[in-house]
């Protein structure tokens, strides 16, 4: 019998140095420079939110954020998409190939609840896949091409 709450934890901390791994491989800070104070990236978001005159509220309080910190969303990340017939869906089987228009090593979508929110590549820790992500749509770029289409 194994240890469900240990092997979670087992694979938090193996996620976990894997990011600090990539941390410290991708922002090299110089021994003269003092390192920076990283919020992290939902105090990034949410604080631009607040700052907006837009999300003010009516009154002078602070806006309460922790009333959505649980609220679900769907994580979808998407390699590619396409078109096909019913009658070809129909003949699919074990094996059968279905063409994408992704191309190869072109980095995945992220999104939430079908939007859009950041792009990044595969990545493999522990014989488990996770996406590292490479680039995030800002709240101003999601509504450029919202007015786009």
């Amino acid at each position: 019998m194994t240890d469900n709450t240990s092997s979670a934890s087992s694979d938090a901390d193996d996620w976990a140095a894997a990011l600090a791994e990539q941390t410290a491989a991708t922002a090299p800070v110089p021994a003269h420079e003092p390192a920076a104070a990283v919020a992290p990236a939902t105090a990034q978001v949410f604080q631009q939110i607040q700052d907006t005159p837009a999300a003010a509220p009516s009154s002078a309080g602070p806006v309460d954020i922790a009333r959505v910190l649980d609220v679900p969303v769907q994580l979808t990340a998407e390699i590619g998409r396409t078109r096909i017939t019913i009658k070809s869906l129909l003949q699919l089987s074990q094996g059968s190939v279905v063409e994408l228009d992704g191309l190869a090593g072109q980095p995945l979508d992220v999104l939430i609840n079908g939007y859009l929110i950041a792009q990044g590549e595969v990545v493999v820790v522990n014989e488990k896949y996770g996406i590292r992500l490479t680039d995030i749509v800002t709240p101003s770029e999601r509504m450029q091409k919202l007015a786009r289409s």
